[in-house]
């Protein structure tokens, strides 16, 4: 039950849009298009088993871990802070 001035479920509907959000951060980042048979990054030749696995693979394990690690700093859009999903 929502107090003030929310409707019933209005937390609920934070929640599920801002999981929503963050599926279509994570599917915007997926790799796409044909692979590369070696690292942009560091030039490593990328094995054919990780190039059929994830189609339009660009980076090798190392450098997609360090990829990974830079991205994951990024916190993304605090919908809880902003003011229009106040108002709703």
């Amino acid at each position: 039950m929502a107090g003030g001035w929310a409707n019933d479920g209005a937390v609920q509907e934070q929640i599920d849009s801002s999981i929503e959000d963050a599926i279509q951060r994570a599917r915007s980042q997926l790799p796409s298009g044909e692979s590369l048979s070696h690292c942009e990054a560091c030039a490593a030749a990328i094995p054919e088993a990780r190039r059929q696995a994830i189609p339009g693979v660009h980076l090798c394990v190392a450098c997609q871990t360090e990829h990974d690690k830079e991205q994951a700093k990024f916190s993304g859009y605090n919908r809880r802070g902003s003011k229009d999903s106040q108002l709703r």
